[in-house]
């Protein structure tokens, strides 16, 4: 079978990881020749949100998924017109490129997001109060064309481009739900990750997993999950953000149509892996158990402040002497401040050690330039 994917990065390098076990061509199509899935795939220069490259590249595949969002959607829907399967399908990779698009798809379908507001620009009154949540309307991603605005003082700093503007949420936790379909109408969800931030990068920081919350909290995702699957109508497999706020009501923040960050502890934590489960949706398979083995947590391994050019891992060594640290390094062979060059996985018994040793490690490791 003849799968291709759009966007070279570390998802898909690890979605191809995992797919060697099995007996498929998998293609690639990045403007990037050094990207991480070049020397794994069959890989393809050219450009995911040019119209013509898209086509030219999906014509001749069985079926054409994306391993980032920002992909001309066009283009996959003529695809699809064509005959060849795209997953997920092109309608809801185009609602949620647009955070206007899937905010207002949220409200219709009463899935609970905060209330906001959109703006075209900023000659438009702000009506929302403060404090408030700017997020660009496209290309924001891993933190980037989202920014807090406290008070009058802050306004001068908005971007002056389509925007929603968002109530901000007294945050208890950030959750996230990894939550898959495949063409037979089979969905297997993995259990609720608690996602702990770097407030200085806006990136996350760790996943723990399992999170502790009440079974009310757990049955609320359940429903924002259910309403969610029903109304995209689509297979895939997708990543539920969601806020847990200090009243214990669950907001949906956003949600991505494909493998995601808030999942990498599932490769060593689970039965079964996000790559494995979206593998098995790509090809219509039965969905692949997602049960826990252990409490497991990810650290990702970013670009130190000040360091930019050709990667080296300070303190990797001390990791691997490490029980239950499991490393795995993307392919990048150039780092900047704040790029994702990796990640750590780790086993444990309990919270309270797997929170001790992902302190431990980012303790022990830096991403520096040689």
């Amino acid at each position: 079978m003849k799968i291709g994917i759009l966007g070279g990065g570390q998802l898909g390098r690890m979605l191809i990881q995992d797919a060697l076990k099995y007996d498929d061509e998998i293609h690639v199509l990045d403007p990037n020749a050094d990207c991480s899935c070049a020397n794994v795939s069959v890989f393809t220069k050219g450009n995911f949100n040019d119209k013509q490259d898209v086509l030219n590249f999906g014509k001749d595949k069985d079926v054409v998924s994306i391993e980032i969002e920002h992909v001309n959607a066009e283009a996959l829907e003529e695809l699809e017109q064509q005959g060849i399967k795209v997953i997920p399908n092109s309608s809801i990779i185009k609602i949620i490129q647009q955070k206007i698009l899937q905010k207002e798809f949220y409200k219709h379908h009463q899935i609970p997001s905060p209330d906001f507001q959109i703006i075209q620009s900023l000659k438009e009154e702000i009506r929302i109060g403060f404090p408030f949540v700017q997020k660009l309307n496209t290309g924001g991603y891993d933190g980037k064309g989202v920014q807090v605005i406290q008070s009058e003082n802050d306004v001068a700093k908005m971007w002056n481009e389509p925007s929603v503007l968002e109530n901000l949420v007294e945050i208890d936790k950030e959750l996230s739900l990894i939550i898959a379909k495949n063409e037979r109408g089979e969905i297997k969800s993995f259990p609720v990750t608690e996602m702990v931030a770097d407030p200085k990068l806006n990136l996350l920081d760790f996943n723990i997993c399992p999170t502790k919350i009440s079974a009310e909290v757990q049955d609320q995702i359940d429903v924002v999950a259910e309403k969610f699957m029903k109304a995209a109508n689509s297979e895939g497999l997708f990543a539920i953000e969601l806020f847990l706020d200090k009243n214990g009501k669950v907001w949906v923040n956003e949600i991505a149509p494909r493998l995601h960050n808030s999942g990498h502890q599932t490769q060593e934590g689970n039965a079964n892996s996000q790559f494995e489960q979206f593998y098995r949706v790509l090809k219509n398979l039965p969905l692949a158990d997602t049960s826990a083995v252990n409490f497991s947590g990810m650290l990702n391994l970013v670009g130190e402040e000040n360091h930019t050019g050709k990667v080296k891992y300070e303190g990797l060594e001390n990791v691997l002497k490490l029980p239950n640290a499991y490393v795995h390094l993307y392919g990048k062979t150039e780092t900047k401040p704040g790029r994702k060059m990796g990640h750590i996985n780790v086993l444990a018994d309990s919270r309270e050690e797997l929170l001790e040793q992902l302190i431990e490690i980012k303790s022990l490791v830096k991403v520096v330039a040689d």
